[in-house]
């Protein structure tokens, strides 16, 4: 049985980020700034709250007579809890035998183009193993993007009004980073395993490694643009926020009103439709505050039983992450342009050099990743390489198809004398000759 590693790295990060928080607010407090302990505190108990929700929702725990439960949750103690839960079953695991166990089918990966179907045993301890590291999977992304990202931007804008950093600030702002990254790790392995769940799926050390350096430099970079557009243009990012936060939150609805489906009933049959909705909206809520800082690796979709799109979209991944390139160089043009006196001993161009090329290195990890790590490639219809040179082909052969109807129209501008010395025959089939080389070209 695998050692529940997952589970205790998310209570690590849950327990160390809510106990500095509050030893920070408590600084904030003793120096006279309430509003930063204010903000702090909100950022780090609100994402508590939707934990515990998340842990009695995934167990079902509302519908069971488990008081002491509920109690321990209230009380902000529920991951302690469930993490003590799950090393009772692990440990007891090896010592008592499984009376019922339940058959489980999955495909092995493509091996010289054939893929084999083995049958694997699971027992009940297994599977309480298996709900604990998916609930915990839930909440750490719950805890990364909902409050370690918007605590993480909150203390480096802070700790840039002050133009100081103290050691407790500094510490915390690692352990928010850390969060967000792990948060945004198990987004990446959540969605694999959902899109190829009749697969067996298993991620290699070095993939980790991949993701984890693609995700530290994407969310970085990400709230360090953030943080200087908000230092010198405050009214403005509002406007920013909202945009990118609408755009999200709306885009699966906005796909389920086009797409004419019925409202999902089968997402939970214990919840009414009023419920339902709830569930809905704060899964849209959820994906819009991953989609604010990093991309998401999973396309919500409501119209599908599984709420998620099991297809592979390069497309909408490229699209993704230019428009947030273009994004970046945009707000860090507006602090070049508006940068006050805080600003008057750094470098400007360097660190806007330093921080697109950061960004850049994130989207290098993530190709290297879709190209060599990722455990699902060989299922891939094209890859990443294939697809680079695909898009390479088509701009050329867009470029020759252009050149080719340039050459036509300088052919229908000469004069007309010159036009009547050539034979009519030779002038119509020309045209035509050249538009099918082009298309040939581009088919091709």
């Amino acid at each position: 049985m695998k050692f529940p590693g997952s589970v205790l790295a998310s209570v690590f990060l849950f327990v160390a980020e809510t106990t500095a928080a509050l030893y920070l607010s408590s600084t904030y407090r003793s120096g006279g700034d309430g509003m930063w302990q204010a903000l702090t505190l909100l950022f780090s108990l609100l994402p508590c709250a939707l934990v515990q929700l998340t842990l009695l929702f995934v167990h079902r725990d509302f519908s069971r007579d488990r008081p002491l439960v509920l109690l321990l949750h209230l009380l902000q103690l529920g991951p302690l809890f469930r993490c003590f839960e799950v090393f009772c079953i692990y440990c007891q695991s090896s010592h008592i035998e499984e009376p019922y166990v339940s058959i489980t089918k999955k495909r092995q990966m493509p091996k010289n183009g054939f893929s084999e179907e083995i049958e694997k045993e699971v027992g009940q301890a297994e599977g309480k193993l298996f709900t604990h590291r998916s609930a915990f999977s839930r909440a750490s992304v719950i805890q990364a993007f909902l409050g370690s990202a918007p605590q993480l931007t909150l203390q480096l804008y802070i700790s840039t009004l002050q133009q100081h950093i103290t050691i407790g600030r500094c510490f915390f702002m690692v352990l928010s980073l850390l969060s967000i990254v792990y948060g945004a790790l198990r987004c990446n392995i959540l969605a694999i395993k959902i899109k190829y769940d009749e697969y067996d799926v298993k991620v290699k050390p070095l993939a980790y490694v991949c993701i984890f350096l693609w995700r530290s430099f994407e969310i970085a970079t990400r709230v360090i643009v953030l943080v200087l557009f908000t230092s010198v243009l405050k009214a403005w990012v509002v406007m920013v926020v909202l945009i990118n936060f609408f755009s999200f939150f709306l885009y699966p609805w906005i796909l389920f009103w086009c797409s004419g489906s019925p409202f999902p009933e089968n997402i939970e049959k214990a919840l009414s439709r009023v419920g339902t909705t709830i569930v809905l909206c704060f899964l849209t809520l959820l994906y819009a505050g991953i989609n604010m800082f990093c991309w998401s690796a999973v396309q919500l979709k409501i119209n599908n039983p599984d709420l998620i799109s099991k297809s592979q979209n390069w497309y909408r991944l490229l699209v993704y992450y230019m428009l947030r390139f273009i994004e970046n160089a945009f707000l860090l043009l507006m602090w070049y342009l508006y940068k006050t006196d805080i600003y008057m001993y750094v470098c400007a161009p360097l660190l806007i050099l330093q921080l697109l090329i950061g960004y850049c290195t994130a989207i290098l990890f993530m190709l290297v990743f879709y190209q060599f790590f990722h455990p699902c490639k060989k299922l891939f219809s094209s890859s990443v390489s294939e697809s680079f040179q695909e898009w390479v082909k088509c701009v050329c052969c867009d470029c020759r198809q252009k050149k080719a109807h340039e050459s036509v129209g300088k052919t229908d501008l000469r004069p007309t004398e010159d036009r009547d010395e050539t034979p009519s025959s030779s002038k119509i089939s020309s045209v035509p000759s050249q538009i099918l080389n082009a298309d040939e070209l581009c088919s091709a």
